[in-house]
């Protein structure tokens, strides 16, 4: 049985800004930091099916500090998924984004493929983090 892993966030800003942070390597290096140190995960991810891209972080004693993906499906600026792979576990992660007028934006993200719930409570926390800060990028 996989569990998954369902949360939305909502920004004031434009669907455009909030699908480059998601996209743009540099803007996700920014908001995407190893949860324990803070510090940006380098990545060489684009938007494009099929592309493989890694993000790379300094590891620890309990992780190599690289998650794998390949980009699974792009529809600009709606839709984003890819694979997420780390730790022996492979997820995939999927974003809508949607415009709900007024100059603000929702952001879904599901997350697939869990095999235990700490790692689901694991991610959402990482999660959380990461798209609570995300709207520094859109200043």
């Amino acid at each position: 049985m996989s569990l998954a892993l369902s949360l939305d966030f909502q920004y004031t800003t434009s669907i455009e800004k909030l699908w480059s942070a998601l996209t743009d390597s540099g803007k996700l290096a920014k908001w995407v930091a190893n949860i324990h140190t803070g510090e940006a995960m380098s990545n060489n991810f684009e938007p494009v099916v099929g592309h493989r891209f890694q993000f790379r972080t300094q590891p620890s004693e309990y992780w190599d500090g690289i998650i794998e993906g390949e980009v699974l499906l792009v529809e600009e600026p709606n839709r984003l998924s890819y694979t997420w792979a780390s730790g022996g576990e492979k997820h995939t992660v999927n974003w809508t984004l949607q415009d709900l007028g007024d100059g603000k934006v929702n952001l879904h993200l599901e997350q697939t493929g869990f095999a235990n719930v700490h790692g689901l409570e694991g991610a959402k926390y990482g999660w959380s983090k990461w798209c609570g800060e995300l709207h520094q990028l859109f200043s």
